[in-house]
């Protein structure tokens, strides 16, 4: 009997620590999108001559990032504001937010929520919903971690990036400017601090 508040205190302590390790493993997972370097870009053809590049200058979000809970616990949320649209031209900006593409006062943003991830901590393909111009699809592309680790100011970053060809008819932004720019190239440089 002597020995039983040992063991009752070890197994309070033990169970003290598994909590405490599990809490911080959960609260390890959740990053913050830093939106001052964290970049969605896009580029499409011009007349079938050159490239018409551009980004979108506001966009926040959440990322769940713990490769040791394997594939299903990785995620990702993203809300763009479009009419934080730029190409590098006001006229041309100003046509883009409008309804004949973008149409900013009905649809104010776009967001992306993944629904699926096969891959490692190192990169995969990765699943979700995009919402853009009032339409949803679920879309997959394939991602690479870029890098992770402590920042200068006491903070933990992870960096990931990835590419998908968008064609515009599927969001019903069917504005005619040539065969050569029915497609878009959306270029995503995401940047993320742990929480």
């Amino acid at each position: 009997m002597k020995y039983q508040p040992l063991k009752t205190l070890t197994g309070i302590a033990l169970a003290a620590t598994f909590l405490t390790t599990a809490a911080v493993s959960a609260n390890a997972a959740e990053f913050k999108v830093d939106p001052s370097h964290s970049f969605i870009e896009f580029k499409t053809k011009h007349l079938g001559y050159s490239w018409l590049p551009g980004r979108f200058n506001t966009i926040e979000g959440t990322m769940t990032y713990d490769p040791a809970a394997g594939p299903s616990s990785q995620k990702i949320n993203l809300t763009i504001d479009t009419a934080s649209i730029d190409t590098n031209h006001a006229e041309r900006d100003k046509h883009l937010r409008s309804a004949d593409f973008f149409d900013v006062e009905k649809y104010p943003t776009a967001t992306f929520a993944s629904t699926g991830y096969d891959g490692d901590a190192n990169g995969g393909t990765l699943t979700g919903d995009l919402t853009l111009h009032g339409v949803t699809k679920s879309i997959s592309f394939e991602i690479q971690k870029i890098g992770e680790g402590d920042d200068p100011w006491g903070g933990y970053r992870a960096g990931f990036s990835g590419s998908y060809t968008l064609v515009r008819k599927d969001f019903e932004m069917g504005y005619n400017l040539g065969p050569a720019a029915e497609e878009v190239e959306l270029d995503l440089l995401i940047e993320a601090i742990r929480q």
